[in-house]
């Protein structure tokens, strides 16, 4: 059995459904097929949901008058036949009629605003899976709530999944493709929530973990994973193959085609896991899986939003704790690091997440010297085979970074990232000097 997901682009018209229709049953491979909302479903939900938060009804119902027209005019080309059409609307108008019941909860909470978002992929399942029916393909819809729970911190339960899904799938034998909602799940009670943005290829994932699949495929609109960023750089390429660990990292690190948490289930049950392009099936794509190619320098990705923290023991030597007692205020914050450089009394460190900044330098403060922080920072991250044994490649990134100033340099964590600091606004000339001098796209 495979997976396969399709993102809001993939299935955000109606002639995109009807593609999707012909690539899932192009074989005879059964399938789960994870779906995201339609493009542009999410970002008008949750506007709905500030305006509801404002108590500003008049503009939520203005909203929801909105989009519920666009659904109107989408499946009037999605359906073939009458019966279709009403299978359709009725979706429409049993889901719209719930929107509109959250309208009149006062207050509007975190509660009802985790439902309303739901609707997204909710709309989206239910009209697919009617257009299946009226094609006459084999499928059911496995709705993700009673599948997909996260735990107190916001976890998946994967053994609940697994067991869940394994019943699921018992009742549904007959059947050769299976639809379900990416991003959405339960909390530990029993609510409607979800998997954070980007979270339908954690789902995927998931699902191709609790089931054992043969593979997961990610479909999207660009052919597979590039070594570099097609929106900085114009001369880049797909990557055929990587491991695990080094999409995870090209994944955390900036590359927008995959969700960061994306590779974890899939590496842990070893499915492989293949982004595909929904505008040229035909293309292989970026095959992800414990084997790889031999190519040293495989791709660069960049992270924006960084801020640096600079942190200095007032002891001078011998400041054995130090360390201990920084990474212990981190977690006490609940601040994660992204890189870190040390010395015997200083430690220079990146975090993403100043949510807490203030009250965590406040507390180092109480043992520690801190420099001014370094705003508006940017992570780059080289991806390959940076073998121990293989020597000149630490010189090759930074003669290709010649003239770019970099504040911190991460090498040795792994055998297949180097990973650098500098301010953004050197981000750009940063990732198209890397392209010339790494990958001799310029010969």
């Amino acid at each position: 059995m495979h997976v396969w997901k399709f993102g809001g682009t993939s299935v955000g018209k109606p002639e995109r459904m009807h593609s999707i229709r012909q690539l899932i049953t192009s074989d005879d491979i059964r399938k789960v097929v994870v779906l995201s909302a339609l493009s542009g479903t999410t970002n008008a939900l949750l506007a709905i949901g500030e305006s509801l938060k404002a108590n500003n009804d008049a503009d939520a119902n203005q909203q929801i008058d909105t989009l519920k027209a666009h659904y109107d005019g989408f499946i009037q080309d999605l359906y073939k036949t009458s019966t279709g059409l009403q299978a359709g609307k009725q979706i429409i108008d049993n889901e719209f009629s719930f929107i509109r019941s959250l309208t009149r909860i006062k207050p509007f909470t975190l509660k009802q605003e985790k439902e309303l978002v739901a609707e997204g992929e909710l709309l989206s399942t239910q009209m697919f899976q009617a257009y299946l029916n009226e094609e006459g393909i084999s499928s059911t819809l496995l709705p993700a709530l009673e599948f997909m729970r996260i735990d107190a911190d916001n976890e998946p339960e994967l053994d609940y999944t697994e067991q869940r899904l394994a019943e699921i799938l018992s009742q549904h034998e007959d059947k050769q493709i299976l639809v379900t909602q990416g991003f959405i799940c339960r909390n530990p009670r029993g609510e409607v929530d979800n998997l954070k943005r980007g979270g339908s290829d954690y789902t995927a994932s998931l699902i191709g973990g609790a089931i054992r699949a043969e593979e997961i495929q990610i479909w999207t609109d660009i052919d597979g994973m590039h070594n570099n960023d097609p929106r900085i750089v114009k001369k880049t390429f797909p990557i055929r193959e990587l491991t695990f660990d080094e999409a995870a990292e090209l994944a955390y690190f900036g590359a927008k085609i995959l969700h960061p948490s994306t590779i974890t289930p899939a590496k842990m049950k070893g499915v492989p896991v293949r982004l595909k392009n929904t505008m040229d099936p035909e293309a292989p794509g970026t095959l992800i899986a414990d084997r790889t190619s031999n190519q040293v320098f495989k791709a660069v990705a960049a992270k924006d939003g960084i801020t640096a923290l600079y942190i200095h023991s007032t002891r001078m030597l011998n400041a054995y704790g130090f360390l201990r007692r920084i990474f212990e205020i981190f977690e006490k914050y609940k601040t994660p690091v992204d890189l870190i450089a040390t010395s015997e009394v200083s430690v220079s460190v990146t975090i993403d997440n100043t949510a807490n900044v203030q009250p965590l330098m406040d507390e180092l403060r109480t043992f520690c010297d801190l420099e001014e922080p370094d705003y508006e920072q940017t992570i780059v991250c080289i991806v390959g085979n940076f073998s121990a044994d293989n020597p000149g490649i630490a010189s090759q990134v930074l003669k290709a970074l010649e003239g770019i100033p970099i504040r911190m340099i991460s090498y040795g964590g792994t055998e297949h990232n180097i990973s650098l600091l500098m301010h953004s606004r050197y981000k750009a000339d940063a990732l198209n000097a890397l392209n010339d001098g790494l990958f001799n796209l310029n010969e």
